[in-house]
């Protein structure tokens, strides 16, 4: 079985999304598999003119890098590039970790589409929100088969694109053990990072892009709500994540803290170790998002050990297992209260952390390569 492994999703200016970790790690995984499995090969696509970080990666045994100049053209590469680049490495499927895709050509797609939020919150302009909602519904449409992250997204992505249950299946992503874990960080430099960040007090965490559907607004709301009436607790909120889209107001109530009660931390991007250092020393994690195919930040914060919370809302209960506190994300008061509630009891924080430990510890990049190159193989001999 030759599989041609679509690189769009790895443009460098995609690094810190979900989709980009998502390609990122299976296809790192894809490699490993390869070197034992003589039954499966991959194409890796690059271009040496394409601001893309597939061309990073080595090749290895059944896994090679082929190049192409189609790459660069990144809008003829979604709407028909990918398939004549596969057809030309003879390959019999091709793989694509995302749904910004058009499925023609001789050679069959299956692509992930990880949620329906460009159909429900579209977070761009009138135009793009456009072009994205009818390349996933193409991608929908006229590929061969579709992966999904969770139960929840395969059924609004059968509801919304009229489909049939079976041409959907769930695999639900991993987390990275070597960083999202329950390592202490090395004490300097923790203390290096809380110094450089401005942070010398216990704090509440988010990590995160910065955008609307992260319900942050209500979030600092029931932040400073709760420090209102409660001034036992004398904690930060600390969001960490690059400024995405839409995210003046949010930014704006965060530096409002002369008329508010405590403050709030906006760190911007970070790597992954820092991110991890400030994971495991916040005292609680919150996902208060309105919406989410998986949740990477939920389920890092869990693998780390961390007390968490989260939305009643979308995936984020079956993601977790149902192991966690929930509150309504709509309801500031609620929000407030569960994080009240878990703050003051010590033996609540315990008991989140370890069961939030152990659901974490589900989420393997190596068995969702696993199980989608099953789904792959399924679909091949259709």
């Amino acid at each position: 079985m030759k599989i041609a492994l679509d690189p769009w999703v790895l443009a460098s200016r995609l690094r810190y999304h979900g989709t980009y970790v998502y390609a990122q790690n299976l296809i790192t995984q894809f490699k490993a598999i390869a070197e034992d499995r003589p039954e499966i090969s991959f194409y890796l696509f690059t271009s040496p003119e394409a601001a893309n970080d597939a061309g990073a990666i080595a090749p290895g045994r059944r896994f090679e890098l082929a190049r192409t100049g189609l790459l660069a053209h990144d809008r003829f590469w979604r709407i028909g590039g990918i398939g004549l680049a596969a057809a030309r490495v003879r390959a019999d499927l091709v793989f694509s970790p995302t749904s910004n895709i058009l499925p023609i050509g001789g050679v069959p797609v299956v692509c992930t589409i990880h949620d329906v939020i460009p159909s429900v919150m579209p977070v761009s302009s009138r135009k793009i929100a456009l072009m994205v909602r009818s390349l996933m519904w193409s991608a929908a449409r006229l590929s061969r088969g579709i992966i999904t992250v969770s139960e929840c997204s395969k059924k609004d992505i059968v509801s919304t694109y009229k489909l049939s249950d079976s041409k959907v299946s769930v695999v639900y992503s991993g987390h990275d053990t070597a960083v999202f874990n329950e390592t202490a960080p090395e004490p300097e430099r923790k203390k290096g990072l809380l110094n450089r960040l401005g942070i010398n007090r216990a704090y509440l965490f988010h990590h995160g892009v910065i955008q609307p559907r992260k319900n942050l607004i209500r979030l600092m709301q029931a932040y400073r709500l709760m420090l209102s009436r409660n001034r036992n607790l004398e904690l930060d909120l600390v969001l960490a994540g690059r400024l995405g889209w839409d995210y003046e107001e949010i930014v704006a109530l965060a530096g409002d803290g002369a008329n508010h009660p405590g403050r709030v931390v906006l760190t911007g991007a970070l790597e992954d170790p820092d991110l991890a250092t400030l994971i495991k020393g916040s005292t609680l994690v919150v996902i208060p998002s309105l919406y989410e195919g998986f949740c990477f930040p939920m389920v890092e914060a869990m693998a780390c050990g961390v007390p968490t919370i989260a939305a009643n809302s979308s995936c984020l209960p079956e993601v977790s297992g149902g192991v966690l506190k929930y509150f309504d994300p709509l309801s500031v008061e609620e929000m407030a209260a569960c994080m009240e509630e878990v703050l003051e009891n010590e033996e609540t924080r315990r008991g989140l952390a370890q069961r939030g430990r152990q659901r974490a510890a589900f989420f393997s990049w190596r068995r969702c390569a696993e199980q989608t190159l099953e789904v792959l193989r399924r679909h091949c001999e259709l």
